[in-house]
């Protein structure tokens, strides 16, 4: 067991600057240093293009590049350091597990990965251009899951490493959703556009309660309705990965879970009894945090490893100005496995 901790980063202005403030925080932790380190270890098999990942950013969501451009100033770091570690064009996924769930009221997800791979950051951004966003944080400038402004909540899950072609990751897909649709409608036409570099399925709902799943892979993206999704398509089930049983028996769990109150879904998902929770962490697969959102009412919590607090902020009141009034959210991992920032100088030494 070990308390592992998340900051919370508040930031309102333009992307520019709010790539200058990540880049200036990331200056102060060893995360860089551990991202150059681990491409050493592992020799990216994927070609990078930086005008192709310019034009591509430019068409869809070009602020999003000029916050590229103030890490990339501040950190004073090459184009192809850029596109390598925080513009998320072609880089191939590990296996996971991920549930979710939601219903009229309530949205929950588990993050099921490995620690090494987490940035231990919950970030709030409220942008000059696009929408006001909420929600835990990858490779910096990505998204895990998280909820706008307009009341549009996002998620996604793994689903296969089956032939990866050029494309951008679930992390930046992620964050695009969220800054730059206003409904489940928008997040439709934004997912059939991009280029998708691997499989992974995305749950939409917006506050009008339009949802759906969309099945995405390099080679197609195909939609359905359903208020359940594990880690398997049911579309593009060519690609499905050959095991499937534990995908499967959390998409049971979740079918069996009838009309459950906001208490019922916590617990269903953070309390191993009953199998969605789980601490398969040197495999790739273990829950690192519960997120649930309300669409409602815009307000957020999470909750890190086995922490039995689910921290909760007020969203909206936030959108008008006022601070979360807290700092850091904390939690229990029950493995010796840290984050990135948090463990690098161990993790080069082994």
């Amino acid at each position: 067991m070990q308390t592992i901790v998340s900051n919370i980063q508040e930031f309102r202005g333009s992307h520019y600057d709010y790539g200058v403030l990540q880049a200036q925080q990331l200056k102060e932790t060893p995360y860089m240093a551990n991202r150059n380190y681990e491409w050493l270890k592992r020799r990216p098999k994927f070609s990078l293009d930086y005008m192709e990942t310019k034009s591509l950013y430019q068409k869809f969501a070009p602020a999003i590049w000029e916050e590229l451009r103030g890490l990339q100033d501040e950190l004073k770091i090459s184009d192809m350091e850029v596109l390598l570690n925080l513009a998320h064009y072609r880089v191939s996924p590990r296996d996971s597990g991920c549930s979710i769930y939601f219903d009229d009221h309530s949205f929950i997800r588990n993050y099921d990965y490995h620690p090494s791979t987490y940035d231990g950051m919950y970030k709030l951004f409220q942008p000059e251009q696009g929408f006001a966003h909420i929600g835990p944080a990858s490779r910096v400038t990505g998204r895990m899951d998280g909820m706008n402004e307009q009341g549009l909540v996002m998620g996604y899950n793994f689903m296969n490493r089956k032939q990866p072609f050029d494309g951008f990751t679930c992390f930046i897909i992620g964050r695009f959703i969220l800054e730059l649709c206003e409904s489940a409608d928008d997040a439709r036409q934004l997912l059939k556009e991009l280029p998708h570099r691997g499989g992974f399925s995305y749950v939409i709902q917006d506050k009008n309660d339009d949802s759906f799943i969309a099945e995405t892979s390099a080679r197609g993206v195909a939609f359905r309705n359903s208020n359940v999704c594990t880690n398997h398509y049911e579309l593009l089930d060519g690609e499905n990965r050959r095991y499937l049983t534990d995908s499967l028996e959390r998409l049971t769990i979740l079918e069996s879970a009838g009309s459950p109150s906001k208490a019922d879904l916590i617990e269903l998902f953070t309390d191993r009894r009953h199998g969605l929770f789980v601490d398969n962490y040197k495999s790739w697969a273990g829950t690192i945090h519960t997120s649930f959102y309300d669409k409602n009412n815009l307000t957020a919590g999470i909750r890190l490893g086995e922490n039995t607090t689910l921290n909760e902020f007020d969203f909206k009141s936030w959108l008008h100005g006022n601070p979360l009034g807290l700092k850091e959210i904390k939690g229990i991992l029950e493995t010796d496995l840290k984050f990135t920032n948090a463990d690098w100088q161990k993790t080069r030494s082994r």
